[in-house]
């Protein structure tokens, strides 16, 4: 009986070779594919890392072999390639960042987690720069193997930190700080409050005839003379917790714990007395004067301070102005008429 689907011949030799050779060329094409890709891919991970400033590390443990890419390398000023000593490197770092990058990489690796640390950094060249470490342990069946992470310059985005800063707490036009930073002082006094820590004093000082000077001679002038008076109020309260300027011709000092009401009584003094000089300008003598308005600690609010140093700044106006007070803390007369000037006897200075 005759078969109903007759067989295909079986292919040749010659035919499974040439079969075989087409998918291993066809295997092969697309394993060059692949390298290719992986190797643009790698040249655009290296363009990026280096245009990031971002290097990749990673450390076996316990041997403590340490690898690193080529920016890595250029971080710290070292030339690639280079044979690495975690002691040499560690020596990059000021000592209290060193301590620290050992605790979190200590306890990263007995809890099998990570960390990350901002951090300055002096290369090998002498270099300054901020660098952030991240960092991740590998481990198998609870044994850190391995610990990797990034390194990134980040010394741009840090000026540029400190620069926003700056702009945000310093007054540009004396060089103090500002209303923001002040309001930011004063909350801090309020989170202190009942742990015994909280400043002395505080002075409000209010720039007399500087109105007169800065309608009559023009803007700038009106600056320089706000500069100077803030570096003499500055040179005289060097010691103070802060010096601010919060208004146009308002500035404010905070003073320690340290100072006994002859000592605040002494500083609004020099005050007072230091701003009796002329300020000379062009070869022009201009005459300002400044009244100061004082509050003592004693367990108020901030808001309460400022309102007790705004009274006591009130009352040395209406005494004639060139002069302070100090508000006198506990006492039941109403607030504008609460002022006195040092128990101690001290005398204002007369305008």
């Amino acid at each position: 009986m005759s078969d109903r689907f007759p067989q295909s011949p079986a292919p040749s030799d010659s035919e499974v070779i040439a079969d075989l050779k087409a998918q291993l060329d066809a295997q092969a094409a697309l394993l060059r594919d692949q390298s290719t890709l992986l190797a643009h891919s790698r040249k655009i991970f290296d363009r990026a890392s280096a245009a990031a400033r971002i290097g990749v590390w990673e450390c076996t443990l316990p041997q403590e072999s340490l690898v690193w890419t080529d920016v890595v390398y250029d971080i710290f000023d070292l030339p690639r390639g280079a044979a690495l000593d975690r002691g040499e490197i560690l020596r990059c770092y000021p000592v209290e960042s060193a301590r620290e990058l050992h605790k979190r990489r200590s306890n990263a690796i007995d809890q099998c987690s990570g960390f990350s640390l901002d951090t300055e950094i002096v290369t090998v060249k002498g270099n300054r720069r901020w660098i952030r470490i991240t960092a991740t342990v590998e481990s198998v069946d609870g044994v850190a193997v391995r610990i990797f992470g990034i390194k990134q310059d980040i010394t741009d985005e840090k000026i540029l930190a400190d620069r926003n800063r700056y702009l945000a707490e310093v007054d540009v036009v004396t060089g103090l700080a500002n209303r923001s930073r002040f309001q930011s002082a004063l909350g801090e006094l309020d989170a202190a409050a009942g742990t015994g820590k909280p400043f002395g004093a505080l002075l409000l000082i209010d720039l007399d005839e500087f109105k007169a000077i800065n309608d009559g001679c023009g803007h700038a002038v009106g600056d320089e003379c706000l500069k100077q008076a803030g570096q003499r109020i500055g040179n005289v309260c060097g010691g103070a917790r802060l010096v601010a300027r919060i208004g146009g011709d308002e500035f404010a000092v905070m003073l320690g714990t340290d100072l006994q009401f002859a000592d605040i009584s002494g500083i609004a003094r020099a005050i007072v007395e230091e701003m009796r000089r002329p300020i000379v300008l062009h070869g022009r003598e201009l005459q300002l004067g400044v009244s100061v308005g004082i509050a003592l600690v004693d367990g108020c609010s901030s808001a309460q301070l400022f309102t007790m140093a705004d009274a006591a700044l009130y009352a040395a106006k209406g005494a004639g102005r060139n002069t302070f007070r100090i508000y006198k803390p506990g006492s039941s007369r109403p607030l504008a008429s609460a002022v006195m000037l040092s128990q101690l006897g001290q005398r204002p200075v007369s305008a």
